[in-house]
């Protein structure tokens, strides 16, 4: 299968292209990116763009010294992020949605569940989830400004089948093209190897915060969960238009599996059960056979104490395993709800998270 195929994308754009010259934000190399994104949309498939640069966007309005003090970079992250956001909306004609995380958000399984949730129904809405790293609040990660590998963790969480890492490089080559003529550009990597890191060298833009080995880090989070990689070029407009038409650009890190058996072997083996939810033989036949999600109304019991965002199986009223997924609710909401029809769960609880327990895209049949 080409990565062509793919259906949902992460398209990560680094400050060197939102702010050229190290200030502000400029749409210099993004319409380009952004007819590509809208081109796409039309066909019907779907995009989350993970964006840097709300720093440099606020660098001009908040006075520094020569190298900013962590409280001035997240006081001109505070007043860029708004720049950004509305130099990105400008070249769209549908609504945009801003999300702000930190690598903690995506650790915790209650907001990773949430940020999921918020992600997929943006997406269902045809609203252009724009991410960044929460840098007014992240101390640790906003040192580190790594997007390369959050874009990796944000293709995890959106369920993304490829992830596109636009830099101001063609590409992954065999040398530094900047410093040696006879370097190559390496099209296709089957696998990451230490060699395959060997080839990364450092950055060279002042305000940006990774390099080619951070992109890498990322491509190998993103390959063995299932995800195509591919790192192009984001300062040459030609290369979007050559991706419309499916020609092969930059460097592809091939998949190390479906994104389907990737998620299914990571909740099957990885993630531990911490309880069970007893069905009955109508959701249970539809789970197993209709690919339908797990409702309230046809659960007649709950064994164990777990959370919202924790590992449950589910099992008949025999007690065999049929599934295993990622509950929305914690077994003490659950035996407040259980048998009841989704509309009635905001009565009973005052609020209602989400209409299923546990959505068929974090389900697998055992």
């Amino acid at each position: 299968m080409s990565w062509f195929d793919w259906q949902r994308a992460v398209i990560k754009v680094g400050s060197a292209l939102i702010a050229p010259e190290g200030k502000g934000c400029s749409g210099q190399y993004l319409l380009p990116i952004a007819r590509y994104i809208s081109e796409c949309r039309t066909q019907g498939k779907e995009i989350v763009l993970v964006s840097s640069g709300s720093v440099a966007a606020g660098r001009d309005l908040v006075a520094h010294k020569e190298i900013p003090s962590i409280a001035e970079k997240q006081a001109m992250a505070a007043v860029g992020q708004t720049r950004m956001m509305a130099n990105w909306a400008r070249f769209f004609d549908f609504p945009c949605a801003q999300i702000l995380l930190t690598h903690d958000d995506l650790a915790d399984r209650r907001r990773y569940v949430n940020i999921k949730n918020t992600i997929r129904e943006l997406l269902n809405n045809g609203i252009l989830p724009i991410v960044n790293e929460n840098d007014t609040v992240a101390t640790q990660e906003l040192k580190v400004g790594d997007n390369d590998n959050l874009a990796a963790l944000v293709s995890q969480v959106s369920d993304a089948d490829m992830m596109m890492i636009c830099s101001d490089i063609d590409g992954l080559f065999t040398a530094d093209p900047r410093s040696n003529p006879d370097a190559e550009l390496i099209a296709t990597v089957e696998s990451i190897t230490p060699e395959i890191y060997g080839l990364a060298g450092g950055t060279t833009n002042k305000i940006a915060t990774g390099g080619m080995r951070t992109k890498i880090e990322a491509a190998e989070k993103a390959t063995v969960n299932g995800v195509h990689t591919l790192i192009v070029n984001g300062t040459k407009g030609q290369v979007f238009d050559r991706l419309l038409q499916q020609q092969p650009q930059g460097t592809w890190f091939k998949r190390q599996a479906s994104p389907i058996k990737a998620r299914k072997h990571w909740l099957q083996y990885t993630l531990k059960a911490q309880g069970s939810i007893i069905v009955d033989n109508g959701a249970a036949n539809a789970l197993s056979n209709k690919g339908a999600s797990l409702l309230s109304i046809g659960i007649k019991d709950v064994d164990g104490v777990f959370n919202k965002g924790d590992a449950v199986y589910i099992k008949d009223l025999e007690g065999a395993k049929l599934a295993k997924g990622i509950c929305q609710y914690s077994d003490l909401e659950l035996n407040k709800i259980k048998g009841l029809q989704s509309q009635k769960i905001i009565q009973v609880l005052g609020y209602c998270p989400s209409d299923v327990i546990i959505h068929r895209d974090d389900l697998v049949i055992l």
